[in-house]
């Protein structure tokens, strides 16, 4: 039997639905990056952080203590070095005058502030926000980190700070809805987030819808959007999509069956299932070596995947053909295959219960055959929400429900920014610090990927 892979859409060699790239090669981009800037600048970045040091030279030779010596070059050997972070406190000075001639005093207005009478910085403040919903390190850890550095704030200030944050970036989280729901398909998905309760904490849920084009060609910029809420109730989903009108792409949760209802209005979403979450029942069940049909299934369905990796980042006409041609038959011969099978098992049977799940929405299983846009799998989805479920080891649970809002809204900016190859923490400094005085009908500039394309042309023309 051949070797089974856990996830086909996650090995190595595809594009942005299929896989997360090679690691080495995303490693080195991370260190190049700066500010969303790549590797037309790594020359430019090495010259601004190389201190060099020349140890003196010597006087005499080493062998017979001649001081005639001639210079004949250098041996220059390097080490990369990190210094620890420095803390500053910025005083603004605004000098006040008073007029000789009517005596009324004038001075020069108050500098903006990310926060209304706050005293953190925005470089401060997107260093809390990163380390929290990036790099998953809980605000009380923080607090004693800081503490060791000399610089003492208390875990219910940072807590403070986090939600004045949420309230000023709102306008951008907004535009990236508008963005996300604006899409021709989206990829929907959810995991759990324990919430404190009195006595005990709550399971709630956290929402990723996901907009990403470049499966099939598109120019659009990809973008993630988080929803919290109390429950797993389908009303949630239908709340948050009441506007949307067209493609997702979603696991066979009931909770979404009224969104495909074709009295729905405005109209009802078309329905697109993920083969990866129907391979995994087969696959689950063909790692005990004694399921002959699952393993066979998942054969199968892995050839669909490796026509998939051909057409990944084509445009929907050209994945189109390609279904039709190698595709459809394949998936043909597998409908035939299934019943067949079926009809061999009871309907307790684990294996019958793989094959229920695909017949049960075939429909949505064949509408990849029918429509270029549609991907193979809901890999998206479950990308955007891992930062969720590494997170919540480390900070265990949400404080309340407000905090659980606040963490969905974060994790918009975070992952959109991961999605569009932006360092979160540089674009969220820059922005905090522009938005007070930004105009409110240019907040679309600060878009992660309107605020990369700037500050690249910015770095062409310097």
């Amino acid at each position: 039997m051949p070797a089974l892979h856990a996830d086909p859409g996650r090995r190595a060699g595809g594009g942005a639905e299929f896989c997360d790239g090679n690691r080495r090669s995303l490693a080195l981009q991370a260190v190049a990056r700066r500010g969303g800037l790549f590797w037309a600048d790594v020359a430019a970045l090495a010259v601004r952080l190389l201190e060099r040091i020349v140890e003196p030279a010597p006087c005499a030779c080493g062998k017979c203590g001649s001081a005639r010596l001639h210079k004949l070059g250098e041996v220059v050997s390097k080490a990369l070095e990190c210094e620890p972070r420095r803390w500053k406190i910025i005083e603004h000075v605004r000098e006040k005058f008073s007029c000789r001639d009517c005596e009324a005093i004038t001075e020069a207005p108050a500098p903006s502030h990310p926060i209304p009478r706050g005293f953190a910085g925005p470089s401060l403040l997107a260093m809390v926000l990163v380390n929290k919903f990036l790099l998953h390190q809980p605000l009380n850890r923080q607090s004693k980190t800081y503490a060791r550095e000399g610089v003492e704030i208390d875990v219910s200030t940072l807590a403070d700070r986090v939600g004045a944050c949420v309230v000023a970036l709102d306008p951008i989280i907004e535009a990236i809805r508008t963005h996300v729901m604006s899409a021709e398909r989206i990829h929907a998905d959810d995991t759990t987030v324990p919430v404190l309760a009195k006595l005990k904490t709550v399971t709630g849920r956290i929402w990723a819808y996901v907009r990403d084009d470049r499966p099939f060609g598109g120019q659009d910029p990809p973008a993630a959007l988080f929803y919290y809420s109390r429950n797993w109730a389908g009303e949630h989903p239908q709340s948050h999509l009441a506007g949307y009108v067209g493609l997702m792409q979603a696991d066979a949760f009931d909770g979404y069956n009224q969104l495909y209802k074709a009295h729905r209005e405005p109209a009802p979403i078309l329905e697109a299932a993920c083969w990866s979450h129907g391979r995994r029942k087969f696959f689950d069940l063909a790692k005990s070596g004694e399921a002959p049909i699952a393993s066979e299934a998942v054969r199968r369905i892995d050839v669909l995947f490796e026509i998939e990796r051909t057409i990944n980042g084509q445009p929907p006409e050209q994945r189109l053909a390609v279904r039709r041609e190698k595709s459809r038959p394949l998936v043909i011969e597998l409908e035939i295959w299934m019943r067949q099978q079926r009809a061999l098992l009871s309907s307790s049977n684990d294996t019958a219960k793989a094959i229920n799940y695909f017949f049960n929405r075939w429909a949505a299983f064949t509408r990849f055959l029918d429509d270029g846009r549609v991907c193979l799998s809901n890999n998206a989805a479950e990308r955007a929400l891992r930062g969720v479920a590494v997170g919540r080891k480390n900070w265990t649970f949400a404080g309340s429900d407000a905090g659980a809002h606040r963490a969905a809204a974060v994790y918009t900016l975070i992952e959109t920014c991961k999605m569009n190859d932006v360092d979160p923490q540089a674009w969220l400094a820059d922005v905090l610090a522009r938005l007070p005085d930004h105009p409110a009908n240019k907040v679309a500039d600060l878009l992660p990927w309107n605020w990369r394309s700037a500050r690249q042309q910015s770095a062409v023309a310097a």
